[in-house]
């Protein structure tokens, strides 16, 4: 089978996903597959560079990557692909609406609030979720852009940065507590990962710099642990997801609160899906195995 990996893109994360692709190219089962590197630098590659594949393995994160526009695209050329399909990537990939479907299935969320123009943030409605709140992107990934802002006047000055890299801006409740990820594949749960970053914050440079963040395996109690994997697993489902993705939460006494769904992990050396697998003594050139298998399946 010949199997295109494609990277690059056009997105902010451009570099991460250079950065994934690679790592599957040199994993991948060079006995089972042709690999066929493919670096997107424009849109219109996608057509021009899946034609001789059996199978594409997306390792593209943020727009016109993991927002569904691409899946769509090997949709109508049925080419089959690696993760989520069209839909759920779209959701996904919007925290608002992903947010919004979440508080409609009684998902814990932390409160949050679109801005669309610098000269319409909402400073009333931002008072009463109350500081500090983080700034983002609505579209974006890998915490690019993204600020945790401790007083009212350092607002502005966040949200104009975050609308440098998209269009809306989320500004969400910062709730104090752990970090930690929960990778479900196939409606069933990997392990719980904990993150403490070194920073401020889980940004991007803790993501992907070497030593920038301390993961290891959750140990919880049992009740906690349930309530974990139940929400991972119930969001996932309300998502629409299919083959895998990591949802990511924040625990605060004993509560999960869901940030966001990755439908397109990364898969760098250092990445957390690769990290949750290892624990199950899942080498990752058998995650990539297991991946291909479930997304022919779907």
């Amino acid at each position: 089978m010949r199997i295109g990996v494609m990277m690059g893109g056009i997105s902010s994360e451009r570099d991460i996903s250079l950065e994934s692709g690679k790592n599957i190219i040199n994993n991948l089962d060079k006995s089972q597959y042709t690999i066929v590197p493919i670096e997107i630098n424009e849109k219109k590659d996608v057509i021009e560079k899946v034609k001789d594949v059996d199978f594409v393995f997306l390792a593209l994160h943020g727009q016109f990557g993991e927002d569904g526009s691409v899946q769509a695209i090997l949709d109508s050329l049925e080419i089959p692909y690696s993760g989520c399909g069209f839909l759920s990537s779209c959701i996904c990939m919007d925290k608002d609406i992903t947010k919004k479907i979440l508080a409609m299935e009684k998902i814990n969320t932390a409160k949050w609030s679109i801005v669309r123009d610098i000269d319409n943030i909402d400073y009333d409605t931002i008072k009463n979720i109350g500081y500090p709140v983080f700034v983002k992107p609505n579209s974006g990934g890998s915490s690019v852009a993204t600020t945790l802002v401790e007083k009212e006047e350092n607002l502005k000055k966040a949200v104009e940065l975050a609308l440098k890299y998209d269009k809306e801006v989320l500004i969400e409740e910062y709730i104090e507590g752990e970090e930690i990820t929960c990778p479900v594949f196939n409606n069933k749960i990997f392990p719980i990962l904990t993150i403490k970053p070194t920073g401020e914050f889980f940004d991007k440079e803790s993501k992907y710099k070497e030593g920038g963040a301390v993961e290891t395996l959750a140990n919880y109690d049992k009740e906690t642990t349930r309530k974990i994997e139940e929400t991972a697993l119930k969001t996932y489902k309300a998502l629409k997801c299919t083959v895998y993705a990591r949802v990511d939460m924040i625990l605060k006494d004993g509560v999960p609160y869901v940030l966001e769904v990755n439908t397109l992990p990364g898969m760098t050396k250092s990445s957390l899906v690769p990290k949750s697998a290892a624990a199950m003594n899942i080498s990752y050139s058998e995650l990539l195995d297991f991946i291909i298998e479930l997304s022919l399946k779907k």
